[in-house]
């Protein structure tokens, strides 16, 4: 045995991983000088006349890979390759495995080139986990070209490589070559597992191929194979999404049939569909079903119910629905926005307030989803001053404007005739870091141009376009219509340094087809300048 080898061989036994929680920043300590010791030692070693053979660096660098000290293992790799040495399978492998986590393309794919000419093939654990990473990272090409390589080269992928390909396929939308890929895992003999089914119906469903994901689990039942609650809830979810409710239900009552009785989340899926489409008789009699079968619906159960009757309008069961949520210990402040939401949306903003002091008496703090459904609801209603006050009371608590309520601010502001404070706000979202959207914008483009301020307006318009938000029909609208209470509608064929109205932007955004004749005269008739023929 050599003098490196040794040392590394006592190296390795220093660095077996200590058990869960026995690690101690001492011994972090011991080990960072430990692992110094001996990179000074091999430095030693190969400045020597001391002979290094390919065994001693495969040993120093796994120890390098071990700790994660990937530029050193990079720069002793680069050292034994001119000298002839090279990296045993298995430490190409490790390597490999280890640069994944760290994203280091450029290295793993030198390192693939190196074993290809040696006529090494990556363990399998290796090549999974490269694949996962270009999955991660959508190169599915790339994912693609590692996957026939592996066949190619004699490494024969298992159930996790193709439940990590389908899985990556689905997510970019490649959803034939998923099912392609899944085929022929059946035909090589492999038996999917849970998580293959569930990489291939959750893939499918998630991109709206929920009729597709059903014809290929149809035949898997058939077969007689067990699926598991979250590929069924994953298809029942997936139909009533498209309003396929019945095939939801049949769906429900195969899983009884065999014995795999609906879980919570099953009962929810259809609790979300009866609340969203405003089946509350339904979504009632779901709920008393779930009791009585032993499934006690949880929080979001609530929430959900919570959420449709305030959609209908039902407001006064929503209070009452609160006080028994409470009794359960079952509420959070979104069960209160929901309730504060629906109050809002009907002009009880007294009732809404009352229900936030409420929250905070019961030591619910209020979020910034709650200050602003308040704030939007008191300035609706004209109540600026209370509005403020709430505003104070947010920042109070730590909490600050993000840019749906700046722009609720905005546009209270531009419509109570205070532009100049409405662009101050705007521009201080702004600097605070907080990007507007197009809806920010069109709040103060509508302000500008009801109070005569066409060229600030076309000036902002400019600056929305140049930071990278696109306008849409509502800001065409905006921009025309005061162009035209100004009599400067030939600003818009004129000036192409002032608004972009040029093809560029017809390249950039297919929300126009750019001032034809069709466009100016729907906005004249739109507003009631322009009669119709």
């Amino acid at each position: 045995m050599t003098v490196g080898s040794g040392l590394l061989y006592s190296e390795r036994a220093v660095y077996k991983r200590p058990r869960s929680g026995t690690c101690s920043e001492s011994i972090a300590r011991i080990c960072s000088r430990l692992i110094d010791k001996a990179i000074q030692t091999f430095n030693e070693m190969i400045s020597s006349d001391c002979r290094v053979f390919s065994i001693d660096y495969n040993r120093f660098i796994g120890v390098m890979i071990r700790h994660s000290r990937f530029d050193l293992a990079e720069h002793y790799y680069n050292m034994m390759i001119p000298q002839g040495f090279s990296l045993i399978s298995f430490t190409y492998s490790r390597f490999i495995s280890a640069l994944c986590g760290v994203k280091n393309f450029g290295l793993i794919e030198r390192l693939l080139e190196d074993m290809e000419r040696l006529g090494s093939v990556p363990d399998i654990w290796a090549c999974n986990m490269y694949m996962n990473l270009l999955c991660q990272e959508n190169k599915m090409d790339s994912a693609q070209g590692l996957f026939q390589s592996m066949i190619q080269k004699g490494r024969e992928p298992d159930i996790v490589t193709y439940t990590i390909l389908i899985s990556g396929l689905c997510k970019v939308g490649c959803f034939s070559a998923a099912i392609e890929i899944w085929h022929t895992m059946m035909s090589n003999g492999l038996h999917p597992d849970d998580k293959a089914y569930r990489a291939l119906v959750v893939g499918l469903c998630d991109g709206g191929k929920v009729d597709l994901a059903y014809e290929l689990m149809t035949g898997i039942m058939k077969s007689g194979a067990q699926l598991s609650k979250l590929v069924y809830n994953t298809l029942i979810h997936g139909f009533c999404k498209l309003g396929q409710i019945e095939k939801a239900q049949a769906i429900k009552s195969y899983m009884r049939k065999i014995g795999c009785e609906p879980d919570l989340v099953t009962y929810n899926i259809f609790l979300h569909y009866f609340c969203d489409q405003f089946m509350l008789k339904e979504a009632e009699k779901l709920m008393e079903k779930m009791e009585r079968s032993g499934l006690e619906p949880d929080l979001y159960s609530y929430n959900q119910f919570l959420k449709g009757l305030c959609k209908a309008s039902r407001l006064d069961k929503a209070y009452l629905l609160l006080d028994v949520m409470g009794a359960k210990g079952l509420l959070d402040v979104i069960s209160y926005n929901t309730v504060i939401r629906g109050l809002c949306n009907d002009r009880h903003t007294k009732r809404a307030y009352n229900l936030f002091e409420e929250m905070n008496r019961k030591g619910i703090l209020p979020d910034i989803v709650t200050f602003t459904i308040l704030i939007e609801g008191f300035f609706r209603e004209g109540s600026s001053n209370i509005a403020a006050k709430l505003l104070d009371q947010m920042t109070g608590m730590g909490l600050f404007p993000d840019h749906i309520l700046c722009t609720a601010i905005v546009d209270h502001l531009c419509k109570t005739g205070k532009v100049d404070v409405a662009c101050s706000v705007f521009y201080d979202m702004i600097e605070k870091g907080i990007s507007p959207d197009v809806v920010s914008y069109n709040a103060l483009i509508n302000g500008l141009c009801k109070a005569s301020k066409i060229n600030d307006a076309l000036l902002l318009y400019e600056n929305m376009h140049k930071g990278g938000t696109f306008p849409d029909h509502v800001t065409f609208k905006l921009i025309i219509g005061g162009l035209i209470r100004e009599n400067k509608l030939s600003v818009a064929f004129t000036n192409h340094d002032v608004i972009i109205l040029s093809g560029q932007l017809m390249h950039q955004t297919s929300v126009f087809t750019w001032l034809s004749l069709e466009h100016v005269l729907m906005v004249l008739v739109s507003l009631g300048l322009c009669g119709t023929t």
